[in-house]
């Protein structure tokens, strides 16, 4: 059978950057960072008292105040995500075949805060017996963001999340791709979100050793391709994007942003939660993923890392693209917005994915930020371009999107400027 094509036709995003998409690649163009002292608990006894959050988001913009308490801010932060998406792309619903329209909305880890306060509850107040609210497991299953999306506007086709921790929305989003290409779907609400800026989230995290603990310099923490990265930076938010069937978003007369070309899946098949230091995993994803667009390594411009900030598993990325792309690699833009978001785990994907789209559209590339002159790591080729502190312009026509998550998940976007 003949594959259809996939193209995406709406962006949204509330990001640590801010609270839509124009606001959100505006500072990602300036270089902003988006880190500064947690206020969601107090963290004064933590090892890491940082964190990159989303500032003054109003849920009661879609939900009025029974129904907020009835969700997770992941969650609701989804749902925030996809009314701009949905509004951007200008799809009437009630003009549609909803049967044919789906939702794919992910998160890594789901609704921790809400496990949290009602585990804590339960243990802090024994004597009386169980009292648990009886949305606590809706509020906290990690597919529910799917499903109020789905039950908002009437969406009857293929509706789940997926959950491969830090590369659960890149996995969504080539879950959703497949879906429309192989004639199942004509449009799919595709993303991620995440919230777990939390009290458990943090000192799980620190536990690890995970975490940068850079609490006199937030906004320098996040430093991937430094010698003095000390570990991630995490992050919260949604972004969601609209794929459409070609012809359907031509029939309609949608703005096409960029055609999603193809995806890439693998395993390391090493450690619960570190790379594989030779990078085999990335580097068997990134061919995949070419070899799925029908595209080969020259033909890509520019490359949205993983790019976590932590000692190993920059470098071994760094290793893998060069593998992949052997002498193009110079000729390649490379940057991690993760130093300016932080890692917004499940949600990574979709919004570096987003990030690739508006590289497509604007050609312009977004930097790495809080690089100095002499924090150079000799595992790391600085010959390479790595988009350091300033935003390049450049013809973009071919971009890809990197994510690695704990387990080993490795999965990775390609999107393409649109060319009938």
């Amino acid at each position: 059978m003949e594959l259809k094509r996939v193209v995406v036709t709406g962006l949204g995003s509330i990001s640590p950057l801010g609270n839509n998409v124009e606001t959100t690649w505006g500072n990602a163009l300036k270089g902003m960072s988006g880190a500064g002292p947690i206020t969601h608990f107090d963290a004064s006894k933590f090892k890491t008292q940082f964190a990159c959050e989303v500032k003054d988001f109003d849920p009661s913009k879609y939900l009025d105040r029974k129904e907020i308490r009835k969700c997770d801010r992941y969650t609701l932060l989804a749902i925030g995500s996809s009314e701009e998406a949905i509004a951007d792309s200008k799809l009437d619903f009630a003009t549609e075949n909803c049967d044919r329209i789906g939702v794919i909305m992910s998160a890594g880890i789901g609704g921790i805060k809400t496990f949290e306060e009602e585990v804590g509850y339960y243990f802090t107040h024994e004597d009386m017996g169980p009292k648990f609210n009886p949305f606590f497991i809706p509020k906290m299953i990690s597919d529910i963001a799917s499903g109020l999306i789905s039950i908002r506007h009437g969406l009857r086709g293929p509706n789940y999340g997926t959950v491969s921790a830090c590369a659960s929305s890149t996995h969504s989003a080539i879950s959703a791709f497949d879906h429309i290409r192989l004639g199942k779907a004509d449009v799919m609400i595709v993303g991620g979100a995440e919230a777990a800026i939390t009290a458990s989230g943090v000192g799980g995290f620190n536990a690890m050793t995970a975490l940068s603990t850079r609490n006199d310099s937030p906004q320098t923490a996040s430093r991937p391709f430094s010698a003095s990265r000390d570990g991630f930076v995490i992050g919260e938010g949604s972004a969601c994007l609209i794929f459409e069937e070609l012809e359907h978003a031509l029939a309609r007369g949608a703005k096409i942003y960029a055609e999603v070309a193809g995806g890439g899946m693998s395993a390391d098949a090493y450690h619960l939660t570190a790379s594989h230091p030779d990078g085999l995993g990335a580097k068997l994803v990134m061919r995949n993923a070419l070899q799925d667009a029908n595209l080969n390594p020259s033909d890509m411009d520019y490359i949205n890392v993983h790019g976590t900030s932590t000692p190993v598993g920059d470098p071994s990325e760094i290793k893998a693209i060069k593998e992949v792309f052997g002498e193009h690699a110079y000729n390649l833009n490379i940057s991690s917005t993760k130093s300016m978001t932080g890692h917004l785990l499940g949600a990574a994907g979709a919004l570096e994915t987003m990030f690739c789209v508006l590289s497509i559209q604007n050609n312009i590339v977004p930097p790495t930020i809080n690089f100095t002159e002499g924090d150079e790591d000799p595992d790391i080729d600085y010959k390479l371009n790595l988009t350091f502190n300033k935003a390049q312009e450049r013809e973009v026509n071919v971009a890809l999107s990197n994510t690695f998550g704990f387990g080993g998940h490795n999965a990775c976007v390609i999107v393409k400027k649109f060319k009938k």
